[in-house]
């Protein structure tokens, strides 16, 4: 039986009710579909990709914040990811749809932080988030779920309130850049396991970004960036599902 949630909600129920966006291979909307169908790796809403974001949220020190799945997550569960990865969805009243500004991203970045960490929405303003780009991927939970993303990525810096749901987390931690490392490398040693969107971003894009924000020069940076709507594709072929290892395609 799915595991209850505390606002009254199911990790399957939620599977079944949520609808994700579905796109082209450029990150048009094309439909929906439950979550559900879309992490099914024998259905036909996984052959093309949904869309997604990934928080990566820093304390005054610098220090990001990571999160461990709970053991009761349909996909990827007990493994150690960024601070929150989830999907905006269709048809809620406060519209995740929006294109302009990546508002509905944000949007969504603003509403799981509070489902999973429980980090008032006061203290994540929607122009706090900052856009980085984009990455589509292809990864296997295991033999029957997976998933298939444009990923939006999103960096943030605020001291927060956690109040994290047991039944969505079961484990969070702030890091430095070297304890960051020595996590993935237990990963590589099948202490721990990473998960795949997480290992792709942080070996290929992460360390550059967090380097850059730890001497200042993010913003500029990005303003001086034409990479914002490029979508970095990797390799859709075999993964490690322990370590998350992949190279860019």
């Amino acid at each position: 039986m799915a595991a209850e949630m505390k606002d009254g909600g199911s990790q399957m129920g939620y599977m079944h009710g949520e609808q994700c966006l579905l796109l082209d291979d450029e990150d048009r909307v094309v439909g929906h579909d439950s979550k559900l169908n879309c992490h099914l790796t024998e259905h036909k809403s996984f052959r093309i990709p949904h869309r997604a974001f990934s928080v990566f949220l820093f304390n005054q020190n610098n220090e990001m914040l990571l999160q461990r799945r709970a053991a009761e997550k349909i996909t990827f569960p007990l493994v150690w990811t960024n601070t929150t990865c989830s999907h905006p969805l269709w048809g809620l009243e406060v519209d995740e749809t929006v294109e302009e500004e990546v508002l509905g991203v944000r949007r969504a970045a603003q509403r799981k932080l509070g489902h999973e960490l429980g980090i008032p929405a006061q203290q994540l303003p929607l122009d706090g988030f900052t856009f980085l780009g984009k990455i589509h991927y292809k990864a296997p939970s295991d033999e029957k779920f997976g998933e298939h993303e444009i990923d939006y990525m999103l960096f943030c810096k605020q001291e927060v309130d956690l109040f994290p749901n047991e039944e969505e987390v079961c484990q969070v931690q702030y890091v430095d850049q070297k304890q960051l490392r020595e996590l993935l490398q237990e990963a590589d040693r099948g202490q721990c396991t990473v998960s795949p969107w997480f290992r792709l971003i942080a070996d290929n894009l992460l360390e550059s970004w967090w380097s850059k924000l730890l001497d200042g020069t993010l913003d500029q940076e990005i303003m001086s960036s034409d990479g914002l709507k490029e979508i970095r594709k990797f390799d859709l072929g075999n993964i490690d599902p322990a370590t998350g290892r992949r190279p860019l395609a």
